[in-house]
């Protein structure tokens, strides 16, 4: 099923939308329980039944996941395609936050660069019981 389209006009189970969408069936509970995913239907014996709608949700979550997106914005943005009121301003505006995050958490991890590489440049690397690796580690 990975990689084939799903019918429009079919229910189908969370194993299908699980292998279809890549994404793993305990997370498309807990997608469900917070509300980013819709509850599905149930079939007579209480299996949950998808539609390709919840598939393309789900691809919409897993993509904006993979972009980095945090599950509220995610939310915030469905909030506003459900309601069928968006703009691509507020779309624009939205993203725009999340470069902001983006370009925080680069220069976060290029400082954390910078300590990282000037430990090991105190390490000698030979065999002896004293670490400065391991010292600074335990250092408040």
């Amino acid at each position: 099923m990975a990689g084939q389209q799903l019918r429009t006009d079919a229910a189908f189970a969370i194993g299908a939308l699980a292998k279809q969408s890549g994404v793993n069936i305990e997370t498309i509970r807990y997608y469900e329980r917070i509300g980013v995913m819709p509850k599905p239907a149930r079939s007579a014996g209480g299996y949950r039944l998808y539609t390709a709608d919840d598939a393309r949700r789900l691809g919409f979550v897993r993509r904006g996941r993979e972009l980095g997106f945090k599950l509220e914005e995610l939310r915030q943005l469905l909030c506003l395609v459900d309601g069928h009121a968006y703009t691509c301003e507020q779309v624009r505006a939205l993203t725009l936050d999340h470069v902001a995050d983006i370009r925080e958490k680069i220069a976060d991890l290029r400082r954390l660069e910078r300590v990282m590489t000037d430990i090991a440049s105190h390490c000698s690397g030979k065999r002896i019981p004293d670490c400065p690796i391991i010292d600074a580690l335990f250092c408040p």
